[in-house]
């Protein structure tokens, strides 16, 4: 897999994609990482992992108890903690919009759509983030090829 990807290609992605977008516009992207992660680690996830009422009533109505909002929790938090580290970017981005996915579906089920715009917005501007960090992917796999 090494040989596929040369190493100035992967040593220069973030160079690459600051060039292709310009500066402003990488900064922006940046800003948003940093907006999406800390709303995803602060107001999204920790309520989850301390066990609120306000996230213990939702994941009560779906009854499938604490461990699926604690699980949620986390992966929200490591969600966020991935948006911040430039290689993970990507790859975090797109996990988080399969998170939203799963937010949508229950929200329509057992919460009979109300707030269900709320995921598709984040998912939307996931998907900004994961569009324009892709080249981060291809950055992560050769880190991991290398190593295995």
């Amino acid at each position: 897999m090494t040989a596929l990807i040369p190493e100035a290609t992967t040593t220069s992605a973030t160079a690459a994609s600051a060039r292709r977008l310009g500066r402003k516009a990488d900064i922006s992207v940046r800003v948003l990482q940093w907006v999406l992660a800390l709303f995803f680690a602060v107001a999204s996830a920790g309520p989850k992992l301390i066990g609120h009422s306000s996230a213990a009533e939702g994941f009560d109505t779906i009854g499938w108890g604490d461990w699926f909002m604690y699980t949620v929790g986390g992966l929200e938090l490591a969600g966020a903690i991935g948006l911040v580290i430039p290689v993970l970017s990507g790859a975090a981005a797109t996990a988080l919009i399969g998170l939203m996915a799963g937010a949508f579906v229950f929200t329509l089920t057992f919460f009979d759509g109300q707030n269900a715009a709320t995921p598709v917005i984040f998912a939307v501007l996931l998907a900004v983030v994961a569009w324009i960090r892709r080249d981060q992917n291809v950055r992560l796999l050769a880190l991991l090829s290398r190593r295995g």
